[in-house]
């Protein structure tokens, strides 16, 4: 495709530089990104080959610049693959992964580019540069340096091989994972079994085919709560906990060869197991650091389920049943705990939250309080979905801040989970002020119906938009280093800070009305809820230490025969 018939390779005329959607095909996707590649590929050549002295403009500063075209185009691209696939996308996913690797591997193993690096570094102190100058040196100096480019060549070659295998195996395993949610649900034809939903939830999954509950990235589906047929919830689970270890989505193989690969990449580099290498740049450090924090919450994690067993069992008894509690029930009794105990019931707290006034009255009135800026909506943005919402963002002079995209209604091309991004990260040096998003996975009520969400859906509204404005509040002059571009366990501090506004009395006045009446939620409501808060949490934290547990164990095996004979013996009858 010539250069010129591809919007992806211009920059956008749109404000802030936004994605040009009415134009992006998907089509344009991979002819872009391997032009991209190849225009880095000769800036880097011209940093080796530059014959003066290394310095901080010959070398880091082009490093820093020699991204711009891919940046742009990949930050789209993997926005749309994560949020609205579709099977031409997903082929060009397969094909970029190891191209990618291979691309990224000629960078950061680069042996020439490397010493210009090292050279910039010694001298760091010696040199006029800014602390933020100062600053993006050691971190491409460190970056460099984990990554391998300081291992002699024959290192690096059986580096780079890994490299490719992996991101072939990682681009497989999300394809399953998305497929087997999208496939996976739980059909159900007789709408009686569907007992305990709501009108407009049957509404929304009612297809031609009859009824399907979709799967989301929770074990703990939203509808086991509300599902009064024992049956169905058994059902639902086992599809939710099975969607990837059998039949035709099955990532037992894919893992096992990860976990594999992702240890001898380690030992290569110098470190006993992956976990001890991935967590460098973090706040944890090492993974003793990480397993001591476990312990210390599993104590009063254990003490706070067993209590939420022991009355749950109760509900369970006095709804005339004799069997014992299992994870299929749990979230089901556990509503009916709630609302014997603090008398609330979940749907009646949804009445008060829609969609529409939790953002704009909860999310955004917050942080112009907290901080100044407005909102306004955008109708003239073109988005890749029509679901998709934009509004503008202000200081609180009047000055641009940036554009804001909020996804946040499931869908079957949508992988699950709620997070943030960007299609332009703040930079001074590139003129750029930020264009986020934050995409999530509430449930879409049916046409015309109010979108009513869960107070836990509320609090990622609050939480998902604390990591944007970590974002938009960047004020660096290099994009790599710019907002969220910090310790990854530490880039949770700014959404979980903003969460705690959700239930602020003067904010949740502002936004919790309910749909119907406009009246503010009742102070005994609200009451109910705040007392609620740490309710069913003991279930909650602990299914969490036991996947975060267990992905810690598969990353610190420390010996890659060991770990072969492991799983060698896993897959004998």
């Amino acid at each position: 495709m010539p250069t010129t018939a591809n919007p992806l390779l211009s920059e956008s005329t749109l404000d802030y530089g936004a994605p040009d959607f009415n134009n992006i095909q998907p089509q344009h996707f991979l002819p872009a990104i391997l032009k991209a590649m190849q225009l880095q590929e000769n800036e880097i050549l011209e940093i080796t080959n530059n014959s003066a002295l290394p310095s901080f403009e010959n070398t880091i500063l082009a490093l820093e610049e020699s991204d711009r075209v891919l940046d742009r185009v990949r930050s789209i691209f993997y926005a749309v693959a994560g949020a609205n696939t579709n099977n031409t996308i997903k082929k060009i996913q397969k094909e970029l992964a190891p191209k990618f690797s291979v691309h990224t591997d000629n960078i950061m193993l680069n042996s020439q580019l490397f010493q210009r690096i090292k050279e910039v570094y010694a001298t760091i102190d010696t040199q006029s540069l800014d602390d933020e100058s100062k600053h993006l040196t050691k971190e491409y100096y460190k970056n460099f340096v984990k990554a391998g480019a300081d291992l002699p060549q024959e290192k690096k070659n059986r580096l780079k091989t890994i490299n490719a295998q992996l991101a072939e195996l990682s681009n497989t395993f999300g394809k399953k994972i998305l497929d087997a949610s999208k496939k996976e649900g739980l059909l159900v034809q007789d709408v009686s079994l569907l007992k305990g939903l709501s009108e407009e939830r049957i509404a929304a999954i009612k297809g031609n085919n009859g009824y399907e509950l979709p799967l989301v990235n929770t074990t703990q589906q939203p509808a086991l709560q509300n599902l009064e047929n024992r049956d169905i919830r058994k059902a639902l689970y086992r599809k939710s906990i099975h969607r990837a270890d059998q039949g035709n989505f099955n990532t037992s193989t894919l893992v096992e060869k990860m976990a594999v690969l992702r240890l001898e990449k380690a030992k290569i580099l110098g470190f006993d197991n992956y976990a001890s290498w991935s967590l460098q740049g973090t706040m944890a450090k090492t993974p003793t650091n990480v397993f001591k924090m476990f312990a210390g919450l599993v104590p009063g994690a254990l003490q706070k389920a067993a209590a939420e067993i022991k009355e749950i069992q109760e509900e369970i008894k006095s709804d005339g049943n004799s069997f014992s509690l299992t994870p299929f029930d749990w979230n089901h009794y556990a509503e009916k705990v709630r609302k014997s105990k603090y008398n609330l019931g979940e749907e009646e707290v949804k009445q008060y939250f829609e969609l529409t006034n939790v953002l704009e009255k909860g999310v955004f009135y917050a942080a112009t309080k907290l901080y100044g800026i407005t909102f306004k909506k955008r109708m003239d943005i073109p988005t890749y979905h029509p679901d998709v919402v934009v509004y503008e963002l202000f200081e609180e002079d009047g000055s641009a801040l940036g554009l804001f995209y909020g996804d946040f209604y499931a869908r079957e091309s949508k992988r699950g989970g709620a997070w943030m991004s960007s299609f332009v990260k703040q930079s001074k040096l590139r003129k750029q002020k930020p264009v986020l998003y934050n995409v999530c996975n509430f449930p879409k009520p049916a046409t015309g119906a109010p979108a009513l969400i869960s107070f836990d859906n509320v609090e990622t509204a609050f939480h998902e938009f604390g990591h944007a404005l970590h974002g938009f509040f960047g004020n660096q002059n290099y994009e790599s280093i710019s907002g969220t571009s910090v310790a990854r366990d530490f880039v949770e501090f700014p959404s979980q800070f903003n969460e705690n506004w959700a239930t602020h009395p003067d904010i949740l006045s502002n936004y919790a009305l309910h749909y119907k009446t406009g009246k503010v939620i009742p102070s005994e409501l609200l009451e109910k809820i705040k007392k609620a808060g740490t309710f069913n949490q003991g279930y909650s934290i602990i299914e969490n230490l036991a996947s975060s547990s267990l992905d810690m164990l598969w990353h610190t095996i420390e010996k890659v025969l060991l770990l072969k004979m492991l799983l060698i013996l896993k897959r004998r009858p």
